[in-house]
């Protein structure tokens, strides 16, 4: 007996990571909003499988062959040197790690065809600013044409977290709630403390640089989507931007979807990473969603606090101390306050286990802190950064053990 066309083309199949069975990457039954849904986007780096330099120019029929691939979701970044994957809408926690994975083998598998693989890091060790190139997309065309050198510094790859609020008012609550936990999230996803071939003492360089294009940073205190809509309508109709996906917030409310975007972390190196730091989110944003009176205590001083932290997040990692109204606190008491919140939305949502990872991540280091110490263990090679996370971003290897540990900051 056949199979209905119709019903193949909304299958997305893919194998699991011990390829003993296949997984249905579409998990919410099409076009059905389902609140809490989630999805995750990821940005690599594509770089000579040999020397594991970074790409400056990307043939289009790589990304043409990664799209035909992974079933249209694989494509052209910014730059020529970075390409970027986008999960589909899941309500299962390990559906979308096992797409993750999928996704990752599968562009690694077409990048390795031209010469090339791929890094899961937000900047990429060695790699020089100055010799990157614009992807050949209008889009791009006109952005870097805007941007200018602040664009072609962009050698920056993030990952995008969007959870479904169907409603645009509680949306726009919760985002204000979510403004002071921001730096919990860039703590545990930094992944970028090199550039352009030096140690630069920042766990997350990538929000340093990243923070010169306008409209970045943490989201401004709108209290509706009127008041946001307003603000979107006077950049367009002075011609600033096309549209709003050119507001580039570490949190925004997406153009296409019915989500609110996390946009704040770096890439993951580690899968697991990226399903923990992204479950936590999730959890939060339904603590956040059935509490709206949250969002009214979210005022400027806690935004301008917020804004602090983001700098110690990104200075620090998972070694800082968060600055609080009471005196200082460390990211693992902050952490362990938000699990006790997110507790029993986590179980509800079926990613306990994936929230309670983020508690390893911030007691053992995150991408960021694996890379210096291998760069500390190969007497400052940076050719050792790179060959871990060519490893780590595949699932080829694990780190050998924890960092040493490190002093919180003062």
């Amino acid at each position: 007996m056949g199979l209905d066309p119709k019903i193949l083309e909304r299958l997305r199949l893919g194998l699991s990571d011990d390829e003993r069975r296949l997984v249905i990457r579409s998990a919410t039954g099409g076009e059905r909003i389902t609140e809490y849904s989630f999805g995750i986007e990821e940005e690599y780096f594509l770089v000579d499988a040999k020397t594991l330099d970074v790409a400056i120019r990307t043939p289009d029929d790589l990304f043409e062959a990664a799209n035909w691939s992974t079933g249209g979701q694989a494509m052209r970044e910014m730059l020529q040197s970075q390409l970027e994957v986008a999960t589909n809408v899941h309500v299962d926690t390990g559906d979308a790690r096992e797409e993750l994975k999928f996704l990752r083998r599968e562009v690694a598998s077409v990048a390795g065809q031209y010469g090339l693989t791929i890094l899961a890091c937000s900047t990429h060790p060695t790699a020089t600013w100055r010799s990157s190139q614009p992807s050949p997309k209008p889009r791009y065309a006109e952005m870097m044409e805007d941007l200018r050198f602040v664009g072609q510094r962009n050698m920056l790859c993030g990952m995008h977290v969007h959870v479904q609020l169907p409603d645009p008012d509680r949306r726009f609550a919760v985002m204000r709630a979510m403004i002071p936990y921001i730096p919990v999230f860039i703590a545990l996803s930094a992944s970028s403390p090199f550039w352009n071939s030096r140690d630069t003492g920042l766990k997350g360089y990538r929000l340093a640089a990243y923070d010169e294009l306008p409209r970045t940073g943490l989201p401004e205190l709108f209290t509706s989507k009127t008041q946001y809509d307003r603000y979107v309508a006077a950049l367009v109709k002075s011609g600033v931007m096309p549209d709003e996906s050119h507001v580039w917030w570490a949190m925004r409310p997406s153009l296409r979807h019915p989500t609110l975007e996390l946009r704040a972390p770096d890439v993951c190196t580690s899968v697991d990473d990226a399903v923990a730091v992204a479950s936590l989110y999730r959890a939060l944003a339904r603590h956040l969603c059935v509490n709206p009176e949250l969002a009214e205590a979210v005022d400027n001083v806690e935004r301008a606090i917020a804004v602090e932290n983001k700098w110690r997040a990104q200075r620090y990692g998972t070694d800082c101390l968060f600055v609080t109204e009471d005196g200082p606190v460390t990211g693992q008491e902050i952490l362990n306050r938000m699990i006790v919140d997110v507790a029993p939305h986590a179980e509800a949502l079926g990613c306990l286990a994936e929230v309670e990872r983020c508690r390893t991540i911030m007691q053992f280091g995150s991408s960021a802190d694996y890379q210096l110490q291998a760069f500390r263990e190969s007497g400052g090679q940076l050719s050792a950064v790179t060959r871990w996370i060519e490893a780590a971003t595949v699932s080829r290897a694990e780190p050998p053990r924890a960092p040493a540990p490190v002093e919180p900051a003062q």
